[in-house]
């Protein structure tokens, strides 16, 4: 049994195939997979995965979109982690990778949705491209119960920090690719307690794909070159990660 903690299964990429998109990914060993919203818009089409036996949304206000968010997006979100018992607050966070973004408006969005998980007593899904130490500022200041720090690239030192913040860390495509040292070394060095799989879908493709779209069938060969960098084998890769995907997201589990 594989869990896919991070596939966004409501992106319009999928809307051709996607029960052909699940089934596939069934007959690979995923049997749950962790459905992160990214605007108020799509909450309801994030909602609507539930129709998937074993999807579990969050939601959130992605930095990526941040020009579209708006403080009534805010509120809107609160009446959904009330109503719909999420399994995390995400996908939030920072990205000062993309040109353009407005810092100062992400960090205030990343701000009140850490509150807002602190309110409900949730865990974070936290997206932290090129934003690792500035992440880690605004969780140590809102103390939330922990979560995942999805698509980790950052040092050994931040994975470090995130971890002693009750964080998961995060690994898929980029892993599988011989270029990504850095990566490929945490994966290799880090506690196994500290890991989740996750593949990203659509995005984060993993080498073997040139680019083309990924999906959470490559949730097994992922966990597969994750076991060969460890020198471990693929079951116990299954089994360790499955139970810390569920350590961190609870509700998983109900």
């Amino acid at each position: 049994m594989l869990i896919d903690s991070h596939c966004h299964l409501d992106a319009p990429e999928f809307d051709a195939d996607r029960d052909a998109v699940v089934e596939r990914s069934r007959l690979a060993g995923v049997k749950r997979w962790v459905v992160p919203a990214v605007t108020a818009d799509t909450f309801a089409t994030t909602k609507a995965m539930l129709r998937y036996a074993g999807v579990a949304p969050a939601y959130g206000l992605h930095p990526i979109y941040v020009a579209e968010h708006r403080d009534e997006h805010l509120v809107q979100l609160a009446q959904w982690l009330q109503a719909e018992q999420p399994v995390a607050v995400g996908e939030i966070g920072l990205d000062f990778f993309v040109e353009g973004l407005d810092a100062v408006r992400q960090v205030q969005m990343f701000e009140a949705q850490l509150k807002l998980a602190r309110d409900f007593d949730l865990p974070v899904i936290v997206h932290i491209r090129r934003s690792q130490d500035q992440a880690l500022k605004y969780l140590r200041k809102w103390k939330v119960r922990g979560g995942i720090a999805h698509a980790f690239n950052g040092s050994s030192q931040q994975a470090d920090e995130f971890i002693k913040l009750g964080f998961k860390l995060g690994f898929g495509g980029a892993m599988t690719y011989s270029g990504s040292q850095r990566i490929r070394k945490l994966a290799a060095e880090l506690p196994l307690e500290a890991i989740v799989l996750e593949t990203d879908s659509p995005d984060i493709p993993p080498s073997w794909l040139d680019r083309g779209r990924n999906e959470p069938l490559h949730m097994l060969a992922c966990a597969q070159v994750l076991a060969d960098l460890r020198g471990d084998t693929v079951e116990n890769i299954a089994s360790v990660t499955v139970a810390n995907t569920l350590a961190v997201l609870p509700r998983l589990a109900g």
